[in-house]
């Protein structure tokens, strides 16, 4: 039987797993020993409950295949060492590592109880802050800006961007923004774009320890806390010399139409690790994924890889809270914005939770995944 093995479990490496896995001898690597559904992370930060919500179980995925909890720490060819497993061989290997992400919006500890504690510690400190800094404002700032201020009504945030406004990096429709700045204006939420620190804050984000810092422009600025949502970086560092020629500055790695990388035979690439013009988002990572699968389905029956992926235009769904946010949605193929109403409907209830639950065979409700800004980071 034809061996794939998948090396992220993710958004995209859960689907492309769960989509092989009665044709094929799947193996998903992973090094955190449950998935954590990133896309509610941040809600995790400000709401206990959530924080044991986003830890789900492997166990039930693969009704053939196994799951691997190990790090990848080299390849050659479509074969993966992995600790304490050693060299797993293969017909094909997807790469589905995704991104590297400051706390709250990612947790890279490989144990749940450790990601569990410091989340709680970050809780408790927000129980007892005046004031938080949040640096950077494009979609994890202001998501997690939304979070805390809807947890904690009373709490002053200040939400710094080194851009000339929020959200610019990003092919947005001018009313998602102003959307966006009303309901931040509403909570009271302290805005200054176009400025940036001198140097960061002499404390680690999420830790209670009030501190004074001054931006470029001379501001002094004072809280009890902060947190940073900016810096994501491709987890491509495994990969050696041989990818040196497909890998850009960022860390992405080179992929053709089919999702192939590049001078690599039997590699293929999903999520936000490739370098395809488009946010990194979790809808995006599954949709690679399905196109993988359909090209690896047809190479083991006997036919061409035909499937190609294509980007969607830019579109975003962002909570601020449970009932608050705007979006920016495809309808008909054009790009409308909706308010907090919708953008609750589609994601700020439920945080994707009911559909990643069903796909790993947990208890738990359906809904479709619809458009994460990874800023955040999903693969």
């Amino acid at each position: 039987m034809t061996r794939v093995t998948i090396i992220g479990g993710g958004y995209g490496g859960i689907t492309i797993a769960k989509a092989l896995d009665d044709v094929a001898e799947v193996t998903l690597v992973e090094q955190k020993d449950t998935f954590v559904n990133h896309a509610a992370a941040l809600r995790a930060a400000v709401d206990r409950q959530w924080a044991e919500r986003i830890f789900l179980p492997y166990d039930r995925l693969l009704a053939r295949g196994r799951v691997v909890h190990g790090t990848a720490l080299a390849v050659r060819g479509t074969t993966v060492s992995v600790t304490g497993a050693g060299d797993i061989e293969a017909d094909h290997l997807v790469l589905a590592t995704g991104t590297a992400y400051p706390f709250p919006a990612k947790h890279l500890e490989s144990s749940s109880v450790i990601a569990k504690a410091r989340i709680e510690r970050a809780h408790t400190n927000l129980e007892q802050a005046g004031r938080v800094l949040i640096a950077g404002a494009g979609e994890v700032g202001i998501e997690l800006t939304g979070e805390i201020t809807s947890a904690f009504p009373a709490m002053e945030v200040v939400l710094l961007e080194a851009g000339p406004d929020i959200l610019h990096s990003r092919d947005y429709k001018p009313e998602l923004r102003e959307a966006i700045r009303f309901q931040l204006e509403q909570r009271d939420v302290e805005v200054i774009t176009g400025d940036q620190l001198v140097a960061l804050p002499p404390v680690d984000p999420g830790v209670l320890s009030p501190f004074r810092v001054t931006t470029r422009a001379g501001r002094r600025l004072e809280a009890d806390m902060w947190f940073r949502a900016y810096g994501s970086a491709a987890a491509t560092g495994f990969l050696g010399e041989d990818y040196d020629e497909v890998r850009h500055y960022d860390g992405t790695i080179r992929v053709d139409s089919h999702l192939r990388v590049v001078d690599h035979p039997g590699v293929w690439a999903i999520g936000d690790i490739t370098d395809v013009r488009e946010t990194k988002r979790a809808d995006a990572a599954q949709a690679h994924a399905r196109v993988v699968a359909a090209n690896i389905r047809s190479l083991i029956a006997g036919g061409a890889a035909e499937a190609v992926y294509t980007p969607k235009p830019e579109h975003v769904v962002l909570p601020l809270g449970p009932d608050g946010g705007a979006s920016q949605v495809l309808r008909d193929g054009v790009r409308v914005v909706v308010g907090p109403e919708e953008t609750a409907r589609m994601k700020g209830e439920d945080l994707f939770l009911g559909y990643i639950a069903k796909a790993l065979g947990v208890k738990g409700g359906e809904g479709p995944v619809g458009a994460r800004s990874a800023g955040e980071p999903v693969a």
